[in-house]
């Protein structure tokens, strides 16, 4: 029997923004509604539930919407908070620092919006199981239509396990975490990952290594919305090159200062063979008029050339990075 039973579960499911007002508020109006159901009916013992939204814009842009849905709140209280120290880590471990009297964190960013069941699978699933954490799939939605090359690149596709699936790690825009695990685990949200993303990586990596268990939960979907600026090849590729880097970099982070040597000497030969490999693919495409030899040569291409650079200690953008 859960520790939490006797007095309830208490939740929060946390929101991290940057300057997009209307995005967060769709986000929070799907998350709030699906808070104050799960206290109505007592659904999984949930006996409070509060939707947090972290700003990280020191001038506060998402706080009249945030306000205005406070005001129409129920059951779930809404809570607002900035935090101008810049980049992903500092929100996210703002976010564990504000969540003291909760049991559950549930993560969900500002782009997003829920699915209906989202959130009852999520804490059915830790419920019922007894996971540390579980994750959930993220379903692309485009602004406009993705051009062929897009569409056969699947570079908005992620992939999904049978719910129950254990997995090794998982990305924090869908990830429900016990808390009570995850403050005896002593785990914090890596501040070198900041402005580069990869902290949600190493931090479920690092949940695993202390003995927690993540599963998936196929029924607890949300959807991306996808604006027509993410659908240029350029900003695909380079996002594409850094995610690459930073999965090195977290091996790095992972890893002792004696087997450094030959994660970087692997990353660079495994780099060099996606250079190659990619390369040909994408002459195939160009010979045959292959979009998806074309696409998917051009995305191995771009990430041996993310862990090439991140062998050397190189080739990461700083996507969340911007001055103080």
């Amino acid at each position: 029997m859960r520790e939490q039973e006797a007095g309830g579960v208490r939740l929060t499911i946390a929101i991290p923004t940057y300057r997009r007002p209307e995005a967060v508020g769709r986000a929070l109006a799907g998350a709030l509604e699906q808070a104050e159901a799960q206290v109505e009916l007592r659904a999984d013992g949930v006996r409070e539930a509060e939707v947090l939204v972290i700003d990280n814009d020191p001038e506060a842009s998402g706080r009249d919407v945030v306000e205005q849905a406070a005001r129409g709140a129920g059951r779930a209280r809404v809570c607002y908070v900035v935090e101008p120290s810049p980049g992903v880590t500092a929100v996210r471990n703002r976010a564990l620092d504000e969540t003291g009297g909760s049991d559950l964190l549930i993560f969900i960013d500002d782009d997003e919006e829920p699915e209906p069941g989202w959130l009852a699978a999520l804490v059915g699933l830790w419920r019922e199981t007894g996971c540390q954490a579980a994750a959930g799939p993220v379903i692309p939605v485009y602004e406009r239509e993705p051009d062929v090359w897009v569409r056969a690149g699947e570079f908005f596709v992620r992939r999904s396990w049978p719910t129950g699936t254990v997995r090794p790690v998982a990305a924090s825009n869908c990830l429900l975490l016990d808390l009570g695990f995850v403050r005896r685990a002593g785990l914090r949200f890596d501040e070198a990952f900041g402005a580069t993303g990869g902290e949600d990586t190493l931090f479920t990596r690092r949940l695993v290594a202390a003995g927690g268990v993540i599963r998936w939960c196929a029924e607890a979907r949300v959807r991306d919305h996808v604006p027509a600026s993410r659908l240029d090849h350029a900003w695909i590729l380079r996002r594409q090159r850094s995610h690459a880097a930073t999965a090195v970099r977290v091996d790095l982070a992972l890893a002792g200062p004696g087997v450094q040597a030959g994660i970087r000497l692997r990353a660079a030969a495994g780099g060099a063979a996606r250079i190659a490999v990619g390369a040909a693919r994408e002459a195939v495409g160009a010979l045959t008029g292959s979009a998806a030899h074309r696409a998917k040569g051009a995305r191995l291409v771009a990430r041996g050339r993310g862990m090439l650079a991140a062998s050397g200690g190189r080739g990461v953008h700083e996507e969340y990075g911007r001055s103080p």
